[in-house]
């Protein structure tokens, strides 16, 4: 029997998933990340994996005939021949990178995702600033790290963690401008469609974690897109809609959508795309205006029938990604009712409305018609959230029955690794 793994490195830890044929789970391991560096990200992955092998045994270990990996979107780091980091690397939420922000700005193209002063591309020069000895001869996105040390291999990355980056991936290449940038554009690597057979175990990790020599790593894939896949969505038409910290919504399209004006962006996945983006409204919103035991106790006293008349337009604070791109977007939260009861429902309703908006917003620009909504994240524990978005999106909805996007890396591999 074959089995597939998938190696998710999230915000926090890994998490290790092997799933069978039929992609039911066999085993699921996770590992902490000792410290912020890449080797630390390596030391967890060493752990997680140790944890599998003491759980499927050698046998199982033996078993695995294809993986992928999945990592946070735009971290990076700069090594040198030898796989050695020769820079800290910066997270995908760093940012303030204006200098290099300007220098990208000068030759990308206008709305280009490149564009800002917390861009990957941004992100990748002030880390060429760093390599003050200029060592590195590779630059690696989190993901490509891990598959490096695994592999033995470097030099390679997938289409999804490369867009940021400025990867064209309509093109299927880095674009001329780049070049005309300070980049050092020896450092990008060659990119591949997620889910491409990449290449075998190395001996070293053959020999430290007992996989077989025939092992062969795919193409992987950012966080966000393995937890997509891990529900299931599989046609057109199909939309994850995670209700956490943010509002983050992707559906599988027949063709690329990209609108900065309203924060829409594009992932290749095959020959389709997953379209969509991110709202800054969600359960930072509500958390801004009651803590978590707060929220319990008052949306289990909610009428989700009824409306609450309230018109609120949810954010944390100023400032606004999907369906509109607006930096300065101001948070609309009045006017307050004293019953907080009633507060909390208009919120609710506020952000069932931006999810709405944000349907309607892809709608719009050409996206094809929802099939069905596959709802993730912490909001799924909320019954009066959902029963409010069931009256106010005249959509399909159903809860996700697995959203670990380390077993989403795990179906991409079994889907894809076998050629």
């Amino acid at each position: 029997m074959s089995l597939s793994l998938g190696i998710d490195l999230g915000t926090s830890g890994i998490r290790c998933s092997v799933i069978d044929a039929d992609h039911q789970v066999v085993a699921m391991t996770r590992g902490a990340y000792p410290d912020d560096s890449a080797m630390g990200w390596w030391h967890a992955v060493v752990e997680g994996l140790d944890a599998l092998s003491a759980e499927i045994g050698a046998e199982g270990m033996d078993a695995i005939g294809q993986a992928a990996i999945d990592g946070t979107s735009g971290t990076m780091v700069l090594v040198d021949a030898d796989l050695v980091p020769v820079t800290d690397p910066l997270m995908y939420f760093s940012g303030g990178f204006k200098a290099e922000a300007a220098q990208i700005a000068r030759h990308a193209p206008e709305g280009d995702i490149t564009r800002g002063a917390s861009s990957a591309l941004a992100r990748l020069l002030r880390l060429q600033g760093l390599d003050s000895a200029q060592r590195a001869t590779h630059m690696c996105h989190q993901a490509d790290f891990i598959f490096a040390k695994l592999t033995g291999t470097t030099g390679l990355s997938d289409e999804n963690n490369c867009l940021k980056t400025g990867y064209d991936v309509a093109a299927r290449r880095w674009p001329d401008w780049i070049a005309k940038t300070p980049v050092n554009t020896d450092l990008l690597p060659e990119v591949h469609p997620v889910g491409t057979p990449l290449a075998q175990a190395g001996a070293d990790a053959v020999a430290q974690f007992g996989f077989a020599p025939s092992l062969t790593f795919c193409a992987g894939t950012t966080d966000s897109i393995a937890a997509f896949l891990a529900t299931g969505a599989s046609e057109v038409g199909d939309v994850v809609t995670s209700l956490g910290t943010t509002l983050a919504i992707k559906l599988l399209s027949d063709m690329r959508i990209d609108d900065a004006a309203h924060g829409i962006y594009s992932h290749r996945l095959g020959e389709a795309w997953l379209v969509g983006g991110a709202s800054n409204t969600g359960g930072g919103a509500l958390l801004a205006q009651f803590d978590l035991e707060d929220l319990v106790r008052l949306s289990a006293r909610i009428d989700p029938t009824r409306s609450s008349g309230l018109d609120y337009y949810p954010l944390p604070r100023a400032g606004e990604r999907f369906p509109v791109n607006d930096p300065a977007l101001a948070p609309r939260l009045t006017p307050r009712p004293e019953d907080d009861v009633q507060f909390l429902q208009g919120l609710l309703e506020g952000i069932t409305r931006i999810e709405a908006q944000c349907y309607e917003a892809l709608k719009a620009r050409g996206a094809p018609d929802i099939r069905r909504v596959y709802t993730a994240g912490g909001g799924v524990q909320n019954p009066a959230w959902l029963a409010i978005r069931e009256r106010m999106i005249d959509v399909a909805f159903q809860i996700a029955p697995q959203t670990e996007a380390a077993i989403g890396s795990a179906i991409l591999a079994a889907r894809d690794g076998r050629g």
